[in-house]
């Protein structure tokens, strides 16, 4: 049987994720708080953010914008898009 948890992005109990997927402190907290369809929306617009702002996840300052914004996303829910990002139509 999966693992459940209170998602805290998606506000109900949802499948948890198999493995911590962040080093440290946050990454507990993201094992423990968040389900997989919240961390698979988080993938989705890390990405978007790497390619908009053209991060390097080598630099370690675009890796600490990333993780702010990683933690702003699945807890706080003010995470922006890029400036000028146009969303692509269905």
């Amino acid at each position: 049987m999966p693992r459940t948890v209170y998602c805290e992005y998606e506000k109900r109990e949802t499948e948890g994720l198999d493995y911590v997927p962040w080093p440290g402190e946050l990454g507990k907290r993201i094992f423990a708080h968040i389900g997989k369809p919240a961390w698979a929306a988080w993938l989705a617009h890390q990405t978007m953010l790497i390619n908009e702002n053209r991060l390097s996840p080598l630099d370690p300052k675009h890796r600490a914008f990333l993780e702010g914004e990683m933690e702003k996303f699945l807890f706080g829910g003010d995470a922006a898009k890029p400036a000028g990002y146009v969303a692509p139509e269905a």
